[in-house]
C-alpha cells in the first residue's frame, strides 16, 4: 500500500514539473474560410501541429484562437499549416492547386485575404 502511494506521488510530481517548463500561449490568427467544413479543416490542421492543445475558428470574425506550448509550436508554424490545407493567413498563402481542390462552399474570396 505504501509503495503504491509513493509511486502515485512520484507520478504526480513528475507531471507537475513538466508543466513548469511548458510555456503556454494563446494567440489569434486570421484564417480565411467560409463554412463548417472550413472550420473542421482549419481546427484539425492547427491541432496537428505538435504543441497545440486547443483550436477554435470563428466563422464570422475569421479568427483562429489557438493555445499552444511555445517551446514546441509558434503562430507562424500554425499559420503555415493552415496554408498547407488551403486556407490563407496574413503571412502564408495556400498554393493554387490546394485552394482549387477545396469544396465549392469553402472557396473564399482570395482577393480579400491579400
Amino acid at each position: 500500500m505504501k509503495k503504491t502511494i509513493v509511486v502515485l506521488f512520484a507520478a504526480v510530481m513528475l507531471l507537475g514539473t513538466q508543466n513548469l517548463f511548458a510555456e503556454t500561449k494563446t494567440e489569434k490568427i486570421k484564417v480565411s474560410g467560409n463554412c463548417g467544413m472550413c472550420e473542421t479543416r482549419i481546427e484539425k490542421a492547427a491541432l496537428a501541429v505538435p504543441g497545440v492543445t486547443k483550436a477554435d475558428w470563428n466563422k464570422e470574425t475569421k479568427d483562429l484562437t489557438v493555445t499552444f506550448d511555445a517551446t514546441k509550436a509558434s503562430a507562424d508554424k500554425i499559420a503555415a499549416a493552415e496554408a498547407k490545407v488551403g486556407h490563407d493567413t496574413p503571412k502564408f498563402k495556400a498554393d493554387a492547386k490546394t485552394y482549387d481542390a477545396l469544396p465549392g462552399c469553402c472557396k473564399y474570396d482570395r482577393t480579400a485575404s491579400k
